[in-house]
């Protein structure tokens, strides 16, 4: 069936992509710094944008849950 790797991954998808789009939002910034390219910072600030979304509702969905 499947993996016990995969199955801690899906057990916390949400923390797994909020660290996804951290590091992709890294990465395309660094490149659009070394680059000069607008459209790489663009992706960056964009992928930063639904990190800082992300982390937010991951928060108060703790917030939430806790009594």
């Amino acid at each position: 069936m499947m993996e016990e790797w995969r199955k801690r991954i899906l057990g916390r998808l949400d923390i797994t992509l909020i660290v996804f789009e951290l590091v992709l939002s890294v990465i395309f910034i660094s490149v659009s710094y070394s680059t000069g390219s607008l459209y790489f910072r663009g992706v960056g600030i964009g992928l930063v944008i639904a990190w800082v979304t992300s982390a937010v509702a991951y928060l108060y969905k703790l917030k939430m849950a806790k009594p």
